[in-house]
Order: structure tokens, then C-alpha cells, then sequence
């Protein structure tokens, strides 16, 4: 069976996280077959592997490795966070050896929401340096992007919002059948 990879992508602050725990919680609850990985913690370490060995590609490596693992348990789908996985998604789709199916999408939100969830996750402290690198990447992000991704403003949704979101673009759940 094919993979199938959801790459969820976004400036810091936006939900890429959160709306990945409310998807697994939908597809859970539907007994949907899924695998989350967060993608920052592949390549985490000091100093950034990608600055000392720019040839490395630890992601993609590690991705590979983690998901020959799933496969061999029988996963096929994969949902993916990484900020800047929407820029590196061919790469990162290439690294799992399969031809996964792909749908990527950029997660996008205001500097006013961004840095009130930016605070909540601080415990209430925000430096402005954070925000402004934020604001920087979600423009890059939203400029860097080609068609192939999918934009979801996030303001006035939910984590669940965006996860009935994200379900519905890559068709994961089951149709339910329309009441009369």
C-alpha cells in the first residue's frame, strides 16, 4: 500500500503542533491508522548539524530510518511538523523511499493570535525578538511556497477546527453518511 504524508508547516506560534494532536485524536477516534512525528526533534541538537555538516540531511535520514520502522509495522500514513517542512516536503517525501502521496499545508495566523499562543506556551512572558522571527518566517513561508501547498488561516479556528481541516484534505477519515 502506498504511504500516504501530511507535511503541516508554519511559523512558530501558529498550531502546527496542537492541530497535529487534534488530528490524531479524530483519527483515533475513527480507528484511522496514523503515525505523528514532529519533525524539529530529527535533526535537534547543538551546534545544528545542517551549519556543521550542511551535506548531512539528519532529517531526512532520520525520517527514513523512523519510517522503514512504521512500515515494517504496517503504517502507511504519516503526519509531519516541522516549520519548514512545507519548503523541504519533496525532500523529506523522497526520504521515506515509498513515493508517499503528499499534502502539504501551511499553517498561517496573525501576529495578535500567533502571540497570544506564542505566551501561553511561555506561561505568559513573550519576548519580542520571538514574535518578530515569527512574523519573519511567516512571510518567508507564505512567499516560498508554490501552489502545491494548501493555506489554512488559523485565527478564528480551533485546534479541532484545523484538524477537521487538515482530515478533510487528505481524506483520511470515513465518509459519513448524510442524515436525512
Amino acid at each position: 500500500m502506498r504511504s500516504e504524508t501530511l507535511f503541516i508547516g508554519g511559523r512558530s506560534g501558529v498550531g502546527k503542533s496542537t492541530a497535529a494532536e487534534a488530528l490524531h485524536d479524530l483519527l483515533v477516534a475513527a480507528d484511522v491508522r496514523h503515525v505523528v512525528i514532529e519533525g524539529d526533534a530529527l535533526d535537534l541538537a547543538h551546534p545544528a548539524p545542517h551549519v556543521e555538516h550542511p551535506d548531512a540531511h539528519l532529517a531526512e535520514r532520520n525520517l527514513a530510518t523512523m519510517w522503514e520502522r512504521y512500515r515494517e509495522l504496517g503504517h502507511h500514513r504519516l503526519v509531519f511538523t516541522n516549520t519548514v517542512s512545507v519548503l523541504e516536503h519533496e525532500a523529506l517525501a523522497g526520504a521515506m523511499g515509498d513515493g508517499p502521496l503528499v499534502t502539504a499545508v501551511l499553517l498561517r495566523a496573525g501576529d495578535a493570535a500567533t502571540a497570544d499562543r506564542l505566551r501561553r506556551r511561555s506561561g505568559g512572558r513573550l519576548p519580542e525578538a520571538q514574535l518578530a522571527h515569527s512574523a519573519a518566517t511567516a512571510g518567508r513561508l507564505d512567499t516560498a511556497v508554490g501552489d502545491e501547498v494548501t493555506r489554512v488561516d488559523t485565527d478564528a479556528m480551533t485546534p479541532e477546527d484545523v484538524a477537521r481541516r487538515l482530515a478533510s484534505l487528505t481524506g483520511w477519515l470515513p465518509l459519513r453518511p448524510a442524515v436525512d
